[in-house]
């Protein structure tokens, strides 16, 4: 195993740069390309400098590697993804504005409410069943409701 580590050039870096990228290209999360950045960087450094030692080349990946999941990550997080539809993976969000037929009268602030083809708990003023309501917020799984107007 020495043996391989000792031979190491720059473009086994790039190598290992590729098959990084193409591993993030088929798993979510945004984790390997940071990793395959950092073997990119080796393998210019190494190509820059060939006299490199292989111990020196692990641990110059091991930093970078380190240091571009670091950047990478408070990057990303500075600069979120803007979207069309940003409640797209909140479902219950998408209901708010929208007005429902009560299920069960909601009594003592709770009920249900049927939402398409599902039903929903609900938070609200106490309202009778089959009263149309309005949905005015979320909270957690429980949509709160006002009620509709009539007309």
């Amino acid at each position: 195993m020495e043996g391989f580590f000792a031979g190491l050039q720059f473009w086994h870096w790039w190598i290992l740069a590729a098959l990084l990228a193409a591993i993030e290209a088929l798993l979510p999360g945004m984790f390997f390309i940071w990793f395959g950045t950092a073997a990119a960087i080796v393998g210019l450094i190494v190509l820059r400098y060939p006299g490199i030692g292989w111990e020196a080349q692990v641990i110059l990946f091991a930093a970078l590697a380190a240091v571009s999941v670091l950047v990478g990550r408070s990057f990303l997080h500075r600069k979120p993804d803007e979207t069309d539809d940003p409640a797209l993976n909140r479902r219950a969000e998408r209901y708010i504005g929208r007005q429902f037929t009560l299920e069960s009268a909601i009594v003592n602030g709770r009920g249900i409410i049927r939402v398409d083809d599902s039903v929903w708990r609900a938070s609200g003023p106490e309202l009778a069943a089959g009263r149309r309501v309005k949905v005015v917020g979320v909270e957690g799984s429980i949509l709160k409701v006002e009620a509709a107007e009539e007309g």
